[in-house]
């Protein structure tokens, strides 16, 4: 639930980590534990794409039906803390397009924070629930895409007013 203000930062107590902030459009995307901290941007040139993907690679390393995800372009991202924490997996094997992902984690709560594609050079892919300011969830970082809609589960509708595409948009 989002605070009711969108305009002001809502960073509600979530994890360990109490710290986080958003301003001047950049936030701070945190782990669980609040070893690992980043700051990436919340507008353009900066934020490249935000999207939901339904992919089989999406919910097994989520534990989850679906991913809800944004693009930065790497130089944008600034590591604050806990850069030494994070542990990377690599593999193409179930990747649709062929492309390396590299999954970057952290070492002391398993957080996803962010994954590179060998196909998008300089781009990282980070979960939006990672973002501290969750007013941003519904605001800036809403996603705009939804891509493998048609391996959504059948339980689960499309998100409201999102752009539809069968397979793979980014």
């Amino acid at each position: 639930m989002a605070a009711s203000d969108s305009s002001k930062p809502f960073i509600p107590l979530s994890g360990s980590a109490s710290d986080g902030y958003s301003r001047d459009g950049r936030a701070t995307a945190t782990c669980f534990c609040g070893a690992v901290q980043l700051e990436v941007p919340t507008t353009k040139p900066g934020l490249v794409e935000t999207f939901v993907c339904n992919c089989f690679d999406c919910r097994k390393i989520t534990a989850s039906m679906f991913a809800s995800n944004f693009v930065v372009d790497d130089r944008y991202i600034t590591y604050i803390r806990g850069r030494e924490n994070l542990t990377a997996f690599a593999q193409s094997k179930t990747i649709a397009t062929g492309n390396t992902m590299t999954n970057y984690f952290c070492k002391t709560c398993g957080t996803l924070m962010n994954r590179v594609s060998s196909g998008y050079p300089g781009k990282s892919v980070l979960r939006i629930g990672t973002v501290d300011d969750f007013n941003l969830h519904e605001t800036a970082l809403k996603p705009r895409v939804e891509q493998y809609a048609k391996t959504r589960v059948e339980w689960l509708t499309g998100g409201r007013g999102l752009e539809q595409h069968e397979g793979a948009f980014f």
